[in-house]
């Protein structure tokens, strides 16, 4: 399934690592799991997420920086956010992955 260039995948309900062009549907009423950023990115690579079932305010999600910073932070992003949709786009090793609003 792609919309906009994003290869949107079947539904998630515990912890994974994403993948460079591909968006997820993430289900947390099982409870909260860390969605993973790739390995080595290049500047551009995007990463998709929906709150699937409007959960993350109380059972969040975390993406895990897998080494890179977010947002210039040297630290995981918690989403806390009910029905949160967002991109994030690797730049590059100073700022790392910064958050779009779809």
């Amino acid at each position: 399934l792609e919309a906009g260039g994003t290869a949107w995948q079947a539904v998630k309900t515990s912890g994974f690592t994403a993948v460079a062009g591909q968006g997820y549907f993430c289900n947390t009423t099982g409870g909260a799991f860390t969605m993973t950023l790739p390995s080595s990115p290049s500047i551009g690579d995007e990463v998709s997420f929906i709150d699937y079932a409007g959960t993350f305010d109380s059972d969040n999600l975390t993406i895990g920086r897998n080494s890179e910073k977010i947002n210039g932070a040297a630290s995981d992003l918690t989403v806390a956010t009910e029905r949160a949709a967002n991109t994030l786009v690797y730049t590059d090793g100073t700022q790392g992955w910064l958050l779009k609003n779809n």
